[in-house]
């Protein structure tokens, strides 16, 4: 392009003079001008008639006649039990039944959390903890000798790994529980003694629950110990542990 501009700069150059009026092309500007705002007010006037009655123009949407999916109904998580370490544990509102004569724990069960597990015996460790079982089984459960069998009147303590260094153990999906559960125990005299839960708690090592996990019981208790909380690589351990606490509610011959 030259850079010249026939009717003078549009940037502001100046000195050209605009070409005189056409007469002529004005009163055809105008009856064009006219022919268009009558032909945008007649499109309007038509596209709120169909607007008001969709249905008859084949316009209506199927997007109001979609049913709605239900909503999800999440229930919240079970509360964790929580109570000074001198409160008495928690208790199912239910009537305990009465407790029976001591025998030897055999086997565990659990079957909402697919648990099924034999039991053996352990006492205390030199340092005066109780022993845990070893960890190469890792379905295996501990009973505390020093306590009450299952069944018997007074708390019955059982332990379990949550994992090892290989694999998850057997109270792996202990903090799962729920209240209302139930836990049964199979004993060397050939019965079952069925236990309902009444409430977990996540305690810190450092301020277990003696009292409330060992103390004194008039009901058949029983009492599943395991690790929780976060792990500490510095010292191997967790630093917390998940208790389950639960009475006896019935028994049966196995």
């Amino acid at each position: 392009m030259s850079g010249h501009y026939p009717y003078g700069d549009p940037y502001g150059g100046g000195g050209a003079v605009p070409p005189p009026d056409d007469k002529g092309s004005t009163a055809l500007r105008t009856v064009l001008i006219v022919a268009a705002i009558a032909g945008v007010v007649t499109v309007v006037a038509g596209l709120l008639i169909v607007l008001k009655s969709p249905d008859e123009y084949g316009l209506a949407s199927n997007r109001d006649a979609l049913a709605l999916q239900k909503q999800p109904s999440g229930k919240p998580e079970q509360a964790l039990f929580q109570a000074g370490p001198d409160v008495p544990p928690p208790l199912p509102q239910i009537t305990p039944a009465p407790p029976m004569m001591p025998s030897t724990p055999l086997r565990i069960v659990i079957k909402r959390l697919g648990i099924n597990a034999p039991i053996e015996s352990v006492g205390l460790a030199k340092d005066g903890t109780i022993e845990v079982p070893p960890l190469d089984d890792a379905n295996l459960v501990g009973w505390y000798r020093n306590m009450s069998t299952p069944g018997e009147a007074g708390p019955a303590v059982l332990l379990g790994h949550k994992d090892t260094r290989t694999s998850t153990a057997v109270f792996s999906k202990l903090y799962q529980i729920k209240n209302g559960d139930t836990i049964e125990v199979k004993r060397q005299d050939k019965t079952t003694a069925v236990f309902t839960v009444g409430g977990v708690e996540q305690a810190s090592k450092k301020t277990f629950p003696t009292q409330r996990v060992y103390g004194a019981q008039e009901n058949a208790q029983l009492h599943l110990i395991t690790c929780g909380g976060t792990y500490d690589r510095s010292i191997g351990h967790y630093a917390d542990n998940i208790i389950v606490y639960a009475t006896m509610t019935s028994s049966y011959r196995s």
